[in-house]
């Protein structure tokens, strides 16, 4: 297979150069859809997919040939190589069917957070070019089919395969993931029938059609500097990264992996999918989290490895009923998002039964993971590092400020080179030659350092993102939305330390002259086109901000001051703070 060449005139001539470069060692050249074949080849019969609170359990040769009806059908319906398909949904079991059915044929799948809404919706739609989009009836407080209804209007009144709308012109096509019939919309049966007696022979020239170094996903993540961006990441850096995750896990054919984590995310699509499907094992879906249907999970199919930021641990470990559960045959295992307390990491190993579990780190536009534990590391390497660099990788840490390379223990920010890097962000040039460096290297904006032994170590952020119990906030996304609310006139957004989260998010706002603001006023508006995790939980209303001299706002005066207001009792909503 030939290389497919990055040609964007608006790169840097070094960056462009960097992002074409083949790093030497990858496990495989093939694409995700012909390994999936030599694995279902190998065990037709083996457990591919198991979600015990529905009952389904697909075979590796069962789930392929749904996989191939799925396929066929997105190309009866005009869906084809280079083509952006969005997905808007839970852990159903068709979320998998539609991220190999692209795969085959050379689509991008573009992962829409299930926790959108509205706003964030409309946002990826236009940015990502989708043109087609794919979505379950609703999550929790969003009804999906009508948020779609409302930013397309157009799907009530035109017919289905001519769908023209004014605000989204290059979205084609509404599929719904199920059988239910809604107008403008192709059901899941029907896509399936349109494919099975589809042409055979089109899907296998679009598979061998298909390059390894594609792009064939696209995940939206924000930086602290503007919206969100959408990382390109290729057949080729996700199927290797999610091998070496696994051998990092000693995954084998015979592991039983018990996925509690979305799939939108790399930590479900890659360090889960990518690291169960090169090492032909088997997949145990929740639906969504919830601590006693893991427990449940793990016990009734003898899972051998549990994923889950440390959070989920927690809530599984503090479970009324966890002694309850047989959980003997867990093994393995990866605990990511944020650093793991010493005494819940070593109730994991041994209450858990789980000694091999493994800690990894990186970055969706790394793919994600660049440093990870082994399975025989000790519990405090695994709560307090993250681990050694990934095979075929290259991590280094430089001052921030001079680029010039940390000694060991040394803090700077962590960079990362290799097969793993994006293909940079869609339509997004400046943010791509800003976010990798002319010798190919991706700078993460995060500060750590890495010790003698060559155990690398988080220790803050360049960047102001918020993490909240795993989930990624960015304040200037947030600080952007909150710009659109009648009676704000600016806005800082900045972490508050949280014992259940870690951090949540707080808001500072300055209100408009004679207009009537309140904290409710702020928080519902965010609920009503935000996910609800990103509402500020703590509104303070001030008069300024702390300011340099040049004119810059202090957030670390914020933040210190949040932090001081919850210690001593001081936040009472609606009220107005001089700082």
């Amino acid at each position: 297979m030939t290389m497919t060449q990055i040609t964007d005139p608006e790169l840097r001539p070094a960056v462009r150069e960097a992002i074409n470069k083949r790093y030497d060692g990858p496990f495989t050249d093939l694409t995700i859809g012909a390994f999936f074949e030599q694995q279902v080849a190998a065990h037709p019969d083996r457990d591919w997919l198991v979600m015990p609170d529905r009952g389904l359990r697909w075979s590796y040769a069962e789930f392929n040939e749904r996989v191939d009806d799925l396929a066929r059908g997105l190309m009866s319906i005009g869906i084809g190589h280079g083509d952006h398909v969005g997905i808007w949904a839970r852990n159903v079991p068709d979320w998998l069917t539609f991220m190999f059915a692209t795969a085959k044929i050379g689509a991008v799948l573009v992962t829409v957070n299930s926790a959108y809404k509205s706003h964030e919706l409309a946002y990826v739609l236009e940015q990502s070019d989708m043109k087609a989009i794919a979505v379950i009836d609703a999550y929790r407080d969003v009804d999906y089919v009508q948020t779609l209804r409302e930013l397309v209007p157009e799907s009530l009144t035109y017919q289905r395969d001519q769908l023209v709308s004014e605000r989204f012109p290059r979205l084609k096509r509404l599929i719904y993931m199920g059988p239910e019939k809604y107008t403008g919309f192709y059901s899941m049966p029907e896509l399936l029938l349109l494919g099975h007696h589809g042409d055979d022979a089109a899907l296998r020239a679009a598979l061998e059609q298909t390059q390894a170094d594609e792009v064939i996903n696209m995940q939206y993540t924000s930086g602290t500097t503007g919206f969100p961006k959408g990382v390109q990441l290729s057949h080729r850096n996700i199927l290797n990264d999610g091998y070496f995750i696994g051998e990092r896990e000693r995954l084998t054919p015979e592991d039983r992996v018990c996925l509690p984590v979305p799939l939108f995310h790399c930590f479900g699509c890659v360090l889960g999918m990518m690291a169960i499907l090169t090492h032909g094992a088997t997949t145990v879906l929740l639906e969504e989290y919830n601590p006693f249907m893991a427990l449940s999970a793990v016990e009734k199919e003898k899972c051998t490895a549990l994923y889950g930021v440390p959070t989920m641990f927690i809530a599984e470990l503090e479970h009324p009923a966890f002694s309850s559960f047989d959980l003997s045959s867990l093994r393995t295992g990866i605990m990511a998002g944020s650093t793991c307390p010493i005494d819940v990491m070593n109730r994991v190993m041994n209450e858990m039964h789980m000694p091999e579990i493994t800690i990894s780190y990186g970055l969706t536009e790394t793919s994600p993971v660049f440093t990870m534990t082994s399975a025989d590391d000790t519990a405090q390497r695994k709560a307090e590092t993250i681990g050694t660099v990934m095979p075929h990788a290259e991590v280094k840490v430089v001052d921030p400020d001079t680029g010039e390379l940390c000694g060991p223990d040394e803090i700077g920010e962590l960079c990362c080179r290799g097969y793993q890097v994006m293909k940079g962000y869609y339509k997004m040039p400046e943010a791509t030659n800003s976010a990798i460096d002319d010798e190919g290297y991706l700078h993460s904006g995060d500060l750590g350092s890495c010790d003698a032994d060559g155990y690398y170590r988080i220790t803050g952020r360049i960047k102001d993102m918020i993490i909240r119990g795993g989930e990624n906030i960015y304040p200037r996304e947030l600080e952007e939305f909150l710009y659109t609310v009648d009676g704000i006139t600016d806005v800082q957004v900045v972490a508050a330390p949280d014992e259940k989260y870690g951090e949540i998010p707080a808001a500072f706002i300055i209100k408009t002259p004679g207009v009537e603001l309140c904290e409710t006023d702020v928080k519902e508006a965010c609920w009503a086109q935000l996910a609800r995790y990103k509402a500020p939980k703590y509104v303070v209303f001030v008069e300024e901000f702390p300011m340099t001299t040049s004119g810059k706002i202090q957030k670390f005066v914020l933040r210190d001051r949040i932090t001081e207001m919850l210690e001593s009792g001081q936040i009472e909503p609606a009220a107005t703070y001089k700082l």
